[in-house]
């Protein structure tokens, strides 16, 4: 069999945003290798015959090195044929995708690439928050919670003094410090939703104040993985808007 390692964007939790193409790349591998925020339902499109193998890649969780994963993905090319690389997400959106793509390259194994639907934008939809509204927001920025040394990036404190929305991803563990680096900007009571299990069955998201976010999601319980969202477009989630209806009604009695 030809080698060849096809990687397929999963799409944000929810095993029916998976593209068409997606399914199809499923339904003709020979091997899988799948993430953990993949949903498990779509390896039901592969063959029965398929080798399917977990890889992991949940933050603070035992799993593959990313090394690991590159060399696995080129052995078992060049001995069973198509492997399918299986990312939750879009592979190229914070998904280390152009990484696996290049080392294919580098050995000689053809890649192709299936974009899939990204958290970024899937999970504030799926709590009817827009990213970009008129008159509300013009732009959004996605932005990693913490970088390879463990830091803020720092395009997340230019990110914090625009009009923008912005959509971290993989930031819940920076939470505290994120939402003081706001309220350092005076833009504390910016709104701001966090999403855990985005477009899942078991979705939970809090909604609320910069300021008081981390009390909020300690209160909640919402852990990862989780998506955060801060900008004026989510104060058009319905319970935003009636909290703050609420907050205004009792200020004014």
């Amino acid at each position: 069999m030809q080698p060849k390692l096809t990687l397929v964007g999963a799409g944000p939790g929810d095993g029916e945003l998976i593209t068409l193409k997606g399914i199809r790349a499923l339904r003709q591998a020979n091997v899988i290798l799948y993430d953990d925020l993949a949903n498990a339902t779509l390896l039901d499109f592969a063959p029965e015959q398929a080798l399917r193998t977990y890889v992991g890649k949940r933050a603070g969780q035992v799993s593959m090195s990313q090394d690991d994963i590159n060399r696995t993905a080129v052995r078992l090319a060049r001995k069973h044929g198509h492997v399918v690389r299986l990312k939750g997400g879009d592979p190229f959106v914070f998904g280390r995708g152009y990484e696996e793509y290049a080392y294919a390259l580098e050995h000689h194994i053809p890649c192709e690439v299936i974009p899939g639907v990204s958290s970024c934008i899937a999970v504030p939809a799926s709590q009817h928050i827009p990213v970009t509204c008129r008159g509300v927001s013009e732009s959004f920025w996605v932005i990693t919670g913490t970088t390879r040394q463990g830091d803020l990036s720092d395009d997340l404190y230019l990110a914090a003094q625009s009009k923008a929305t912005v959509v971290i991803l993989m930031g819940l563990n920076k939470l505290d410090e994120i939402c003081a680096m706001y309220c350092q900007y005076g833009r504390g009571h910016l709104p701001m939703a966090v999403v855990q299990n985005g477009t899942r069955a078991n979705e939970q998201c809090v909604v609320g104040q910069v300021w008081e976010m981390p009390s909020l999601v300690a209160l909640q319980g919402v852990g990862a993985p989780a998506v955060l969202m801060v900008g004026e477009v989510v104060g058009l989630h319905p319970s935003y808007s009636m909290a703050y209806l609420h907050d205004l009604s009792t200020a004014r009695v």
